[in-house]
């Protein structure tokens, strides 16, 4: 079975700077896209930065410029770097990977979901 375990979460004042990370655990043969999306109280999930197993990363506009994501292949790790945080980034965040994997010795595709961490920016 596959597991998206994400860490770095947690109360940040406004301008600060926080780090998320995700590793993906697992009979894994490969990982394709990695991103992240976040989900605020009464709105939709959104994405907010994914990037390819070759490096190309698509950034929501909404933090461009602040943002930064970047994965380890080696260590199946997908990162997001948030810096000028503003209150309006106070969400879950979760983890997501689409990932080929072996089920009972069969590749297998399918897209997984981490927890999910909180990241709130007040003062």
């Amino acid at each position: 079975q596959v597991q998206l375990v994400e860490s770095g979460g947690g109360l940040v004042q406004p301008g600060g700077s926080l780090r998320l990370s995700c590793a993906a655990s697992g009979s894994i043969f490969s990982i394709y896209a990695m991103g992240w999306y976040r989900q605020a109280p009464e709105k939709q999930r959104e994405l907010v930065a994914a990037i390819t197993n070759g490096g190309v990363t698509n950034i929501a506009d909404s933090v461009k410029g602040r943002f930064t994501i970047s994965r380890d292949n080696a260590k199946n790790t997908v990162y997001l770097q948030m810096n000028s945080l503003k209150p309006e980034d106070t969400a879950v965040y979760y983890c997501n990977a689409d990932i080929l994997y072996y089920s009972g010795g069969v590749p297998t595709r399918d897209d997984y979901w981490g927890q999910g961490t909180q990241v709130t920016v007040s003062s």
